[in-house]
């Protein structure tokens, strides 16, 4: 499976669980968007991620760490 952008809730999970030392309340978009495109199942053209898209991926991985 290839992880886009628009999967937030996958993307998420996966940050949770590579990143279980992260509070991901505190994590700024610059690093949260090189760690997304380091996922091993990420493939997504960098330029289509804009700070809505970072915002919710940071609110699904709050969710996901509670």
């Amino acid at each position: 499976m290839s992880l886009k952008w628009v999967d937030v809730l996958e993307i998420a999970i996966q940050l949770a669980e590579s990143k279980p030392e992260v509070d991901p309340r505190y994590v700024n978009f610059v690093d949260l968007k090189n760690w997304v495109q380091a996922l091993p199942d990420f493939s997504d053209d960098p330029s289509r991620c804009g700070e809505k898209v970072l915002e919710a991926i940071q609110g699904a991985w709050i969710e996901e760490a509670d």
